[in-house]
């Protein structure tokens, strides 16, 4: 599904359904490197039970149209933009590691402005701060296949997914260098790579957008996550008002080694 924004064009994956604006909606937001593709399992089911589901590509990445965002709160702006023009009543905001900074930046802006439009906040694989290491930064411009090998090291903690995430037999870390290598490919004009990860590295906001959060949020964290450490999200845990934690036995990159435990935590938040 293509939506078109005051500045560009925003690509949202709907799983397979047509939009009807009588039922609740999700919004899925991917991390660096990444795309709508990585919430698959998860989209597909909501989809068909009773969801509208808009799984983006970013601004600048894949089919979405646009420059990537620099900062998590430009990126967050798309999300406000995106509901207002989809005149989205309520919405969950989903988000993997950068992605849940960014949807913790617009439920925060959002909670000012539209007071109880996102109903729910869904932060997987989060951390705050959420630093990227100098050496990591560098490689993402001088070597980012490089950069991407080291990526993928530490954030799987399996190299085969349960069936259920990308069918039998799966290579988990060669499909995820795969998907980075072509998300890296979708922008010969911009570096990807690097902007999503200064834009993790500079957002310093967490704790002051987690304190404007009003909605139920739920942490979905990974015991063996070496990219954001379950602990690194104590601090927005301790200042959220009505927070839930799952931890699954998974790395970085929870929808693909844990998917059934990401989805049934997902099934059990989103409960009318």
């Amino acid at each position: 599904m293509l939506i078109p924004l005051p500045t560009h064009t925003l690509y949202a994956y709907t799983g397979g359904k047509p939009f009807n604006p009588a039922q609740p909606t999700a919004v899925f937001i991917h991390g660096v490197l990444n795309d709508h593709s990585v919430w698959i399992l998860q989209t597909r089911y909501l989809a068909h039970h009773g969801w509208n589901v808009l799984a983006i590509d970013l601004p600048g990445h894949c089919k979405s149209e646009g420059t990537p965002a620099p900062s998590v709160e430009e990126a967050a702006d798309t999300i406000i933009g995106l509901l207002d023009a989809m005149q989205i009543e309520k919405a969950a905001l989903i988000g993997h590691s950068w992605g849940s900074l960014i949807a913790l930046e617009a439920a925060a802006r959002d909670t000012k402005t539209n007071p109880g439009r996102v109903s729910h906040l869904v932060m997987v694989g989060t951390a705050n701060p959420m630093p990227v290491t100098p050496a990591l930064l560098d490689l993402s411009v001088s070597a980012p296949f490089k950069a991407i090998d080291m990526v993928n090291r530490f954030s799987h903690s399996t190299l085969a997914p349960p069936p259920s995430a990308l069918g039998p037999g799966t290579w988990l870390y060669g499909g995820s260098k795969a998907l980075m290598r072509r998300v890296l490919a979708s922008n010969p004009q911009v570096n990807v790579f690097h902007t999503g990860f200064k834009a993790c590295d500079d957002y310093r906001g967490g704790e002051a957008a987690m304190s404007q959060v009003s909605c139920p949020t739920l942490f979905v964290l990974g015991n063996a996550d070496q990219m954001t450490l379950p602990k690194a999200a104590q601090s927005l845990i301790d200042l959220c008002g009505q927070a839930k934690v799952v931890k699954l036995p998974a790395g970085h990159s929870l929808m693909t080694e844990a998917p059934e435990g990401v989805l049934q935590a997902l099934k059990d938040f989103l409960k009318p």
